[in-house]
């Protein structure tokens, strides 16, 4: 087999099993599973930590789409249709069993794929869409001001509600919606609904909080 082909090979059996066992699994499980020597692994990737930031760069980096950057800043076209192609398109890059896996089990396991791939979303897509509905609900609002931690919430707060039909499915194991098209349609249109109704109050809301169960002896 040509170096080349061997390494893909060893890749390919690394992130099935990266998916499966985390980063905690150990290089000499994945050549048995590969059937190759430990010492092979090493010719092709100099260290443990080579091999994980291989894995990132083709599964992470390389399923992230530049052309989705010009789509989200393209205003010719409403937002909610943009925000409706970026996640039509995105859940089909994403939702699939390894990357998921390894996105959680780095998470759990405080290895910084999870961190490095946030900051990819929070500058090519957070903060863009926060710009963007700012400029919808008050036009002449100055574009360059920082973003809050409000309008920021608001989008993580969507793009999580998308992601965890995909929690649910690869790391709960339980039962979503065959078609997720229509899914995903619903909660950008009722994110938009909610997000364009006018600025967030900053008054305080009066909440009377239930108190706790006291058990008495």
């Amino acid at each position: 087999m040509k170096s080349a082909d061997r390494e893909k090979a060893i890749l390919d059996a690394a992130i099935a099993f990266f998916a499966e066992h985390g980063f905690e699994g150990q290089t000499r499980e994945l050549a048995k599973r590969i059937g190759i020597t430990h010492s092979a692994i090493y010719r092709h990737f100099p260290s443990k930590e080579a091999l994980i930031e291989k894995v990132y760069d083709h599964v992470y980096v390389s399923r992230w789409n530049p052309q989705w950057e010009a789509l989200i800043a393209d205003r010719a076209r409403p937002l909610e249709d943009r925000l409706i192609q970026f996640y039509l398109e995105y859940v089909e890059r994403i939702f699939n069993y390894e990357w998921v896996r390894i996105f959680v089990f780095s998470g759990l396991r405080s290895y910084d794929i999870t961190g490095r791939y946030l900051t990819i979303i929070r500058d090519k897509l957070v903060i863009p869409v926060c710009r963007e509905l700012r400029r919808l609900n008050n036009p002449d609002a100055p574009s360059r001001a920082k973003i809050t931690e409000l309008e920021q919430e608001a989008i993580w707060g969507l793009h999580g509600q998308i992601f965890y039909i995909a929690i649910r499915k690869y790391v709960y194991g339980t039962p979503v919606p065959t078609e997720l098209d229509p899914v995903i349609v619903d909660h950008v249109r009722r994110f938009i609904r909610g997000a364009v109704s006018g600025p967030p109050t900053t008054s305080r809301p009066q909440v009377r909080r239930t108190p706790p169960d006291v058990q008495h002896e």
